[in-house]
Formats: C-alpha cells, sequence, structure tokens
C-alpha cells in the first residue's frame, strides 16, 4: 500500500513540511553563493553568535529581465527603516505593505519615515513620474548602505517592493539577513497576467478570496477574473433583482453530499453582497490587481432562469428550472427579447457600478443553441432580424450587449465562441480558450487576445498519475508543462502576435469543493505562468526556475499556503522478485536526488541515493523523499506490503482507462465509511463518464486464487449534452456485478463480483471473488454491469490474491 505520510502536525499529502522546506532554503541559498562570480560578505555589524545568512541573489520569482550583482551585501532587520517623500502617499502605501509582508514571515515589521535625507541603512521607495521606464517597471538597487527602489508608477513601486520582500525572505528564516548587493531593472513582458476563480460552482469566502490576491500580488499578477455567475450559481447581488442571489445563489448538491444524516436535502447556498464585492475590489486595487467580473450570456444561465423564469425561452420550457446540481453542458439560454435585454443591461449597470475595470466578460462560450432551435419565437426573431441562424443570432446578441458597456467606456471580453456568427463589436477582446485558433481568427481580424487555452493553462487538470492525486480532469498537466507555455501560438505572425495582451490560469472547481484543493490546484503552476507572462521569453530556463521556486514554496509553507508536490514528490513502485521485491523510485522531474530507507524510518541527508532498483526481501517498509543539496523537498513518500500479494494492488490512477477522453479523477461525494456531510476522507477515484472501464495491464497470474477490489458510486450529474447518447451501460445479468474479464473487454466474464454490499453504501466498499486457476500474465478488463449508468460506479483500487 503507497501512501505520504508527516511529522507532526499532520497535514495533506500535497504538502511539503515547513521545516524541512525552509531548510532546503537555507541549503540553496549557500549552494548559491558558492557559484555567485562575486563573493557576498555580511557586514561586521551584524554578525550575532549565529550570522544570518545571506539571502540568495537570484531568488526573485518571476525572474526579472536584467539582473546585476554588486559587491557586499545590505544588512536588514529590525533597525531597517523605509523611507518615503511626504507628498508621495503612493509610495507610502507602498511602504504599509512591505513592512506587513516582512511582518508575516521575518517577524518584525520595518518602520516607514519621511524621507529626509539620510538614507543609510534604510530602503527608499522613490517614485519619478520623468523616469525613462515602463508604467509597471522598477528599478531596484541593493547596495551595503542601503536599498532604493525607483518607479515612474506606485504600480512599478510595488512590484519592486514584492522582490525586495522575495530577498529579504529567501532564506526562510526570521529576524535579521542579508541581501546580496545587486541591481535589477525590470518590466513585464505582458500587460494582462491572470488568473480566473471560478466562484459559480464552489462559493468561495470573501476571506478566501483575499487569500487568493494575496497570492497573486506575490507573483506580480495583475488581473483576477471573478468566474460569478453559472448554471449552478450565481454569486453577486443585484438590487433591482435580488432572487438572482436569494433563489439562485442557492441548489442542493447531487448524491450524499446533499443530504443530511436523516437523508433530508441540505441548501448550498453562498453569493457576494455589493458591499463584500466593493470590498473586494478595494482590496485588490491595494495591490494592483484589476477584477474582471464575468456575467455569463447566453448560455450558462440556468441559475439566473431558475430565479426568473421569463428570462429562459418561454414557449419551450413547460416549467421553471432548479440551479443545477449537475455539471457539464447545460441547454438553458436566456431568450432573446427586448424585455430581457432590459433585464440583462439593468444587471450590467450594477455590475459596471461595483467593478471600476475596462473590461466586462460576458462568457459567451458553450451556449447548447438547442432551446432556441426548437422555439417558435425565436425563429421568428431570427427570421425578422435577417440572420442566417442561432449562431448569428448569438453574434447578434453579444453586439448588443458589447454596445451598451461600450456606452459606459467598458469594453467587452468573451470566450473564443463570440467570434461566431461575424458580428462581434470592433472593440470586444477574445479570451481564447479551445486551443489556438480562436486566438489566431481574432488576431487575424484585429481583436485583442488572451491566451487561456484548455489543458494548457486550465488548473483543474490533475498534475500526476499518482494514488494520492487530489480531485481533477484528466489527462495530466504538469508544472513543466506551464513553465514551457510559449506566448506565440504556432501559425501567428509577428504583427499578428502584437495583438496578444497577455494570458491566465483558469481555475474551474468543480472538482475543488474545498479551498484546500483550490490552493493545490493553483500552486506552484500559477508560478510558472507568473513567469511566462512577466519576464522575457528568450532567458527561460526550467532549471533556474526550479531553484527559484524551493524559496517561493517554502513562503507558502511560513503562510500556511496549502500547495501540491506532485512535480517531486517520489512515486514507490515495486514488482515481485525471488528476493522478495524489486523497488523502483522516481519523480516527475527528476529536479534533486532521491534518498530512500526499507526500514519504514524517514530518510535524511544521511539516507542512500537511489540510483537503480533496489531488492529488498519481504515484508516491506519503504520510504523515499527528494532531496535537493542535502534538504527535504518533498514530502516523504511510503510503500508498505506485508506479502507479494500486496505488490499486486493497483489504486484507480494506475489503471488504464479503456478510452480517451470524459476521464476524470472524481471526489466521492460522501466519506469513505459512508458518513456524510463535510467531515471525513474522501476517496478520489479515477473514472471515464462515457464508459466506466478500466484495464489492470500485465497481471501476474500465477497461482492467483482470488480478486479483492475496493468499489464506490457517485451520483451521475453530468450533462454531456450531445454525447448523451454515447454513455455505455450494461445489462445486470442476473444481478448488478463488476465483472472481471480476460485480455480484452469483449470476451466472457471471468468473474463476477456482487454489488449487493455496496449498493446501500455511501462510502468504499470491498468486494471478493474466486477466479479460475490461470497462469502467465495477462490484461485484466474490469466493467460494471449495473444496467444503468447512475450511480457512476468506480473502482478505487483492486489485488490479486494467492491461494493460502
Amino acid at each position: 500500500m503507497k501512501t505520504r505520510h508527516r511529522v507532526a502536525p499532520p497535514v495533506r499529502t500535497a504538502f511539503v513540511h515547513a521545516g524541512l522546506a525552509c531548510a532546503l532554503v537555507a541549503a540553496l541559498t549557500a549552494c548559491e553563493r558558492k557559484a555567485t562570480a562575486e563573493p557576498v560578505a555580511a557586514p561586521a555589524a551584524v554578525q550575532p553568535a549565529a550570522a544570518p545568512r545571506v539571502a540568495h541573489p537570484s531568488a526573485v520569482l518571476p525572474r526579472p529581465a536584467k539582473f546585476v550583482p554588486g559587491q557586499g551585501a545590505f544588512a536588514f532587520g529590525p533597525q531597517t527603516v523605509v523611507t518615503v517623500a511626504a507628498d508621495q502617499p503612493g509610495a507610502r502605501r507602498v511602504g504599509e505593505f512591505f513592512a506587513q509582508r516582512v511582518q508575516a514571515l521575518r517577524g518584525f515589521a520595518p518602520k516607514l519615515q519621511d524621507n529626509s535625507g539620510e538614507t543609510k541603512g534604510a530602503v527608499e521607495l522613490a517614485l519619478d513620474p520623468k523616469l525613462p521606464i515602463g508604467e509597471e517597471a522598477y528599478v531596484l538597487d541593493i547596495g551595503r548602505d542601503g536599498a532604493k527602489i525607483s518607479a515612474r508608477s506606485e504600480a512599478g513601486l510595488f512590484y519592486g517592493a514584492v522582490s525586495l520582500w522575495q530577498l529579504a525572505t529567501a532564506d526562510g528564516g526570521q529576524g535579521a539577513t542579508v541581501i546580496a548587493a545587486q541591481r535589477i531593472e525590470d518590466a513585464p513582458a505582458y500587460r494582462w497576467r491572470g488568473l480566473m476563480l471560478d466562484v459559480a460552482r464552489h462559493f468561495r469566502s470573501v476571506d478566501e478570496v483575499k487569500a487568493v490576491l494575496d497570492q497573486m500580488a506575490s507573483l506580480k499578477l495583475n488581473t483576477f477574473h471573478w468566474h460569478l455567475t453559472d448554471d449552478q450559481g450565481w454569486r453577486v447581488e443585484i438590487k433591482k433583482y435580488p432572487r438572482l442571489a436569494e433563489v439562485g445563489g442557492c441548489r442542493v448538491r447531487a448524491g450524499a453530499n446533499g443530504r443530511d444524516a436523516r437523508g433530508q436535502p441540505v441548501p448550498y447556498c453562498g453569493y457576494y453582497t455589493q458591499e463584500q464585492i466593493r470590498d473586494v475590489v478595494a482590496y485588490a486595487a491595494a495591490r494592483h490587481i484589476n477584477v474582471v467580473p464575468e456575467i455569463e450570456m447566453p448560455g450558462h444561465a440556468q441559475a439566473a432562469i431558475a430565479a426568473y423564469p421569463q428570462l429562459g425561452v418561454g414557449d419551450v420550457l413547460k416549467q421553471a428550472p432548479k440551479v443545477s446540481s449537475d455539471w457539464g453542458v447545460h441547454t438553458y439560454l436566456f431568450n432573446p427579447e427586448d424585455q430581457t435585454f432590459a433585464v440583462l443591461t439593468d444587471i450590467l449597470d450594477e455590475v459596471v457600478a461595483l467593478f471600476p475595470s475596462k473590461y466586462i466578460h460576458i462568457g459567451g462560450d458553450e451556449a447548447a443553441k438547442d432551446q432556441w432551435q426548437a422555439s417558435p419565437r425565436v425563429q421568428a426573431k431570427i427570421k425578422s432580424l435577417g440572420l442566417k441562424d442561432e449562431a448569428a443570432l448569438q453574434s447578434w446578441f453579444v453586439g448588443r450587449i458589447g454596445q451598451h458597456l461600450e456606452k459606459h467606456g467598458r469594453t467587452l471580453v468573451g470566450w473564443d465562441e463570440i467570434l461566431e456568427g461575424g458580428a462581434l463589436p470592433a472593440s470586444a477582446t477574445v479570451m481564447s480558450w479551445r486551443g489556438d485558433a480562436g486566438a489566431l481568427e481574432a488576431a487575424r481580424k484585429g481583436h485583442d487576445v488572451i491566451l487561456a487555452p484548455d489543458r494548457k493553462l486550465y488548473l483543474d487538470y490533475a498534475q500526476s498519475e499518482r494514488d494520492d492525486e487530489p480531485s481533477g480532469r484528466f489527462p495530466v498537466s504538469t508544472l513543466r508543462a506551464f513553465y514551457d507555455f510559449q506566448m506565440t501560438p504556432p501559425g501567428m505572425d509577428a504583427q499578428q502576435a502584437q495583438r496578444v495582451i497577455g494570458a491566465q490560469g483558469n481555475l474551474w472547481v468543480e472538482h475543488k469543493r474545498t479551498f484546500e484543493l483550490v490552493q493545490l490546484a493553483l500552486h506552484p503552476r500559477l508560478d510558472a505562468l507568473a513567469e511566462v507572462v512577466w519576464s522575457p521569453a528568450q532567458g527561460r530556463d526550467w532549471n533556474d526556475f526550479q531553484r527559484r521556486l524551493v524559496p517561493q514554496l517554502a513562503r507558502y509553507q511560513a503562510l500556511k499556503t496549502p500547495y501540491s508536490d506532485a512535480a517531486y514528490a517520489v512515486d514507490v513502485r515495486a514488482e515481485p522478485d525471488a528476493a522478495g521485491a524489486r523497488v523502483t523510485l522516481s519523480s516527475q522531474t527528476g529536479f534533486g536526488e532521491i534518498r530512500y530507507r526499507t526500514d519504514g524510518g524517514e530518510p535524511d541527508a544521511s539516507s542512500p541515493v537511489y540510483t537503480q532498483p533496489v531488492q529488498a526481501p519481504l515484508p516491506l517498509d519503504v520510504v523515499a523523499t527528494t532531496f535537493f543539496d542535502g534538504h527535504a523537498l518533498s514530502a516523504p513518500g511510503r510503500y508498505r506490503a506485508q506479502t507479494a500479494a500486496d505488490l499486486s494492488e493497483r489504486g484507480s490512477a494506475r489503471l488504464k482507462a479503456c478510452r480517451e477522453g470524459y476521464n476524470l479523477r472524481l471526489e466521492d461525494d460522501a466519506a469513505r465509511d459512508g458518513s456524510l456531510g463535510d467531515n471525513g476522507t474522501r476517496a478520489a477515484l479515477t473514472v471515464n463518464l462515457i464508459d466506466p472501464c478500466w484495464i489492470y495491464p500485465a497481471a501476474k497470474l500465477d497461482g492467483v486464487a482470488t480478486l479483492r477490489a475496493t468499489v464506490g458510486q457517485v451520483p451521475y450529474n453530468f450533462q454531456l449534452w450531445h454525447d448523451t447518447d454515447k454513455i455505455v451501460t450494461r445489462k445486470a445479468e442476473p444481478d448488478a456485478a463488476l465483472e472481471v474479464r480476460l485480455n480484452d473487454c469483449k470476451s466472457a466474464p471471468i468473474a463476477r463480483l456482487a454489488l449487493k454490499p455496496a449498493l446501500a453504501s455511501d462510502g468504499l466498499t470491498v468486494l471478493e471473488a474466486p477466479l479460475p486457476k490461470l497462469s502467465g500474465t495477462h490484461d485484466l478488463c474490469f466493467v460494471f454491469a449495473s444496467g444503468r449508468h447512475d450511480p457512476l460506479w468506480a473502482l478505487d483500487r483492486v489485488s490479486l490474491r494467492t491461494a493460502p
């Protein structure tokens, strides 16, 4: 059995232990100092009994445009003051933010004082509108006698302060430190450096949103795209139409998660008052982050239509829908009548009053036209407008909304479907999510483009194929893939590339129920993207990024910000051999070195370094950790096996899907023990929504007598639109069972594990059945024959057991 474990306090498997991370940062600092061309010496005045470490001279993330090392170092400690000009309130605001962030990590806050001309030993913040640098650019000079940040705008000064904060906290310690002398000249490569957070599917509190904004600020990201409405929830208060939030902001979650212990439905609600919206917008602005709201139209409108049914396609709808508890593509669209536009423009008037952003996002994606096609009224509207079809009607719809936003001096942003139909306002900006095609078309037509392609920059995809990977979508999207993202899509010429104003990561949260899962999905992939949109492309270096990422991860630990260590976690695999087991160890990136023990103890810097597969006797208790320069970089990964049969166990993530597409890693709707509510550990089950079918490749069947499977069931709350008729169901003959087939999935079952014991359980159930006497190595195929697709049955893990 494979697990990852921690020393106290216990935390989730995707976290790196704080103390280990800090030790690693210290090692990184020392290691990199050795490689610096000019030695860095700490002034004698700041040499206590335990001398503070010199912060790594290039520990800034994202990587600065220009870095020049200097001589000596700046003593930074409780005695340090931050000086600002009395007539520069913007500089004072930056200084206060800098002092707060230093306090959070180093345990002291530099005092702010007016610049009296004497700046020795101080951090000087200087705004100069005449500086010949960009609006968000800054210059950071650090010498023996102090540091100076210069910029022409408050935003530039803020980013310079973030860089100095990173340098001042790179050693992972508290109290005084010394910062290597250097000069940084820096400016962003792109003006839109963003993150989209979906709060419609799973609501996030104001404090949680602010935490995300703080993390964005530390990465110099400047655009927060707030996905506020969808089929599953309307999350913004609209005074003129209160039912949007009161009704549209509530739903009953699917399955066991939506009922209490008595079986009664539990409402799941949440929305932001206008006062809270203003608070978040102001909080973001103080961190130089622009908040772009998204109000979906004409599709993804089910929550709004549930609140006000007259907004829907009335001659098709028989009754008002409920706010959806399903994921996927829904068919509820706003109707194109004048009365509906009056409501939508009223809504946008209130949205514009809340959000000072130049950009307002109106969605426009996945507008399934079924109801428009079936509606005589809509068809008559298309004819009266002289339009070709429903796609042209959507284009007309978007154009009308765009004209209204232009009256407010705002720019419409929409997903790349707004290009369809041919009547997009010239001023509209296109957010390209369906690969590169939308970006190419938009740039050719003269529209500004924001890159946000599915799979490449979507943060809800799984980060590994490990058994302890949290819920998410497949295929895997790694840290390296984010770092290697190219800002000029293939086929785009230099002139068209000028239309690309930036990129953003998108975090959809259908499968990210908790804020912890949100955080694990964000970092460190968002950190990689931050470097892609800020730093010059020609200097990108994967290994250098990883070295600079180490102190950033330590900051997250100190600030109690969860992040995934999937890129560095050790994958332990074991196969039976003559000595007991043959153990192989690997990590996703290969960065650092793997150290291990076979006695169940936690590895340290003196433990053996893994270089080749290891032979070990049974029972087996292997623990392995990735180290960098002698210090732990990942959480320890443990693999236990008492007998050879235990070596055969495979979790669902390690089983092979029978087909591509619609493969998800789903969090169970109840805890493993079947208990309801948000407490208890939940399984993450890898399953295909169209055809739940798994292959155990190359199973060694000599001596195997029985098969043991752990199974679970989740509600089939997925709307697949036109793919619904492709869902595979298998007859229950005679009873519902998990069927096991040999070599391929079309052969007759060699075993059937009856589902009856699992039918009454919301949690996981262990099933066992005998296998016929077999020999050799064969693929095993697993399918559920239950006669229906809801609930969705899924494997948690399987193992092969030998005869006693």
